[in-house]
């Protein structure tokens, strides 16, 4: 799924050293176990002390003195009383494991007493159980079960949380993360999320006024602003224009309107202060998503095997009479079949034209005749998300005009793949696809200078992917442990400045890369990438071809 350059870069505020020393504190946990909320539900979930470990690292870099917060997704709603598919906040999962709404969970540097208990470092708040209610929408946890299965210190009712006596007023700082916003509140609930942010926002004195984005941008400014003030400057310049709230405010905004290092270095030294923070807590999740455990590889290799298998699957069955839909319900049906809960993101199916709509998602042509067919499709297994891309011909053989795009988006990526080094720059996959990309499309004609090229290749090359499919990371450079798309792409629409023989041609090539030691391993690669490799797939019989439904007229 291709991601934006104009994406806001990730700067890491934690010193690789201190983070280095972080993980060196705990030893990676090998194997899953159950952790199931009701009967007959998959073994490979992620083991309780995963999620303490990751715990433990949150808590060992904050600052003496303080305390960080964290809250479960909202539910959102979709039409008068149904609700979509419940799906927990990454980082909320990433710390507990538990994947129920109206929750919160709260770290202590240093030990704290609540409700008499002492001793306390981590407690979370979770929504009771109420068998009235799981009659209609499932089984809960409820305290017990999250003592029991997800082996949190302090388990309470998200009811308790208002009288838990927790001293807000003591800590030095307040780390928390943008707090959900357009919540709605449950009349018959006294302590959903909407009340939980509520009463937190009352008991710690948040200032209404108080910005996350702005606060983490703070940081930035103070960690950054001499160091790199060549890649910060445009960075906070764009933020500022798509951000109202950034572009007026004061500090950030004295930051960029010096002009040499003494300036900066003066308006750096003016920082505001606040109790509040949220730069810390996204830079140390930054840090720990980006380096992958082997638990979490597991899971990862599982959901791109199953992305993987899928494009075999649909190549097989794929026929020019065939809607953008049927193919994506043969690709989801796939992840069904091998236990994915959902897909990573909704799935990008287009022939033709809408193979250059970089996310399209319509999915609506009743056929996809012989235009090439762009497939941008990723299964979700117990969280983790692949992501994987291949452009078929519906015909089962590549036009010599379809041919000569795809050969050269497949040689930018054979570019790419050469630069995926652990210590390589984040960028370095990008700059190899595109220089790739800006030679041959001038040879082709399509453009007469490399400067057009952003025309036809519009997106970044790499991405980092997990519990996220654009996760968490530093965009540092690429280190063993972490996952990373490779797609390069060229998108060529109707009307386009250029000969109509390359009109409606969207080409894009996504492949899930772990960067290890010695190089990379290539997660998806069950996927057939070359022209042969796809033609001989398409050429295959499927167990789909007998396949029929009765007509409905």
């Amino acid at each position: 799924m291709p991601y934006s350059l104009l994406k806001p870069c990730v700067w890491p505020a934690l010193p690789a050293l201190l983070l280095t020393g972080l993980l060196a504190l705990a030893a990676p946990h090998s194997g899953q176990a159950q952790r199931a909320a009701g009967p007959d539900r998959p073994t490979d979930f992620l083991d309780p002390a995963f999620h303490k470990q990751r715990r433990d690292l949150v808590r060992q870099a904050l600052p003496a003195g303080s305390v960080a917060v964290f809250f479960a997704a909202p539910v959102r709603n979709r039409a008068n009383d149904v609700d979509f598919v419940y799906h927990q906040n990454p980082d909320f999962y990433y710390l507990t494991g538990y994947e129920e709404p109206e929750a919160m969970l709260v770290l202590f540097k240093e030990p704290q007493t609540i409700n008499g208990q002492t001793g306390i470092t981590e407690a979370i708040f979770v929504q009771p159980r109420n068998p009235e209610r799981e009659q209609w929408t499932g089984h809960r946890l409820g305290t017990e079960g999250t003592k029991q299965q997800l082996k949190v210190q302090y388990v309470a009712d998200n009811k308790d949380f208002a009288t838990a006596g927790i001293k807000w007023a003591s800590f030095q700082q307040v780390h928390f993360l943008e707090l959900p916003a357009d919540v709605r509140n449950d009349p018959r609930d006294p302590a959903d999320l909407y009340d939980l942010v509520a009463t937190f926002r009352q008991q710690a004195a948040v200032p209404a006024t108080f910005d996350a984005s702005a606060s983490e941008v703070h940081k930035l400014i103070e960690q950054y602003g001499l160091k790199a003030a060549d890649q910060l400057r445009p960075y906070l310049q764009r933020l500022s224009q798509e951000q109202a709230a950034l572009g007026q405010d004061a500090y950030i905004q004295s930051y960029l309107a010096a002009k040499t290092d003494a300036e900066r270095q003066r308006a750096i030294v003016n920082k505001p202060s606040s109790r509040f923070e949220s730069g810390t807590l996204s830079s140390a999740l930054d840090q720990l998503r980006e380096i992958k455990t082997p638990e979490e590889i597991a899971l990862l290799r599982r959901a791109v095997r199953i992305s993987a298998v899928g494009q075999q699957e649909v190549m097989k069955a794929t026929r020019p009479n065939m809607s953008e839909r049927e193919l994506q319900g043969l690709h989801e049906y796939v992840y069904r079949k091998y236990g994915a809960e959902f897909e990573g993101y909704p799935s990008i199916v287009g022939a033709g034209n809408n193979a250059c709509v970089l996310h399209y998602i319509e999915n609506s042509k009743p056929q996809v005749k012989n235009d090439l067919l762009l497939m941008d499709c990723g299964a979700e297994y117990h969280g983790y998300s692949a992501d994987v891309t291949r452009t078929i011909p519906p015909s089962g053989k590549f036009s010599p005009a379809q041919r000569q795009i795809y050969e050269l988006v497949l040689a930018a990526q054979d570019a790419a793949f050469k630069e995926c080094k652990a210590g390589k720059d984040f960028q370095a996959p990008h700059a190899a696809a595109q220089k790739v990309i800006e030679q041959g499309l001038v040879k082709l004609g399509i453009i007469k200078k490399v400067e057009e090229t952003r025309r036809y290749f519009p997106h970044g090359t790499s991405h980092y992917l997990g519990l996220d499919v654009h996760d968490r990371g530093t965009n540092g450079p690429l280190q063993a442990g972490s996952v990373i798309t490779v797609e390069p792409g060229i998108y060529i629409p109707e009307g386009s400045p250029c000969d109509q023989k390359w009109w409606n041609i969207g080409v894009r090539i996504e492949d899930d890369v772990l960067i290890t030691e010695k190089g990379y391993d290539n997660l998806s690669k069950e996927a057939p990438r070359t022209v042969a490799e796809i033609e001989a797939m398409m050429d295959r019989p499927s167990a789909l071809d007998g396949f029929k439904l009765p007509e409905l007229n």
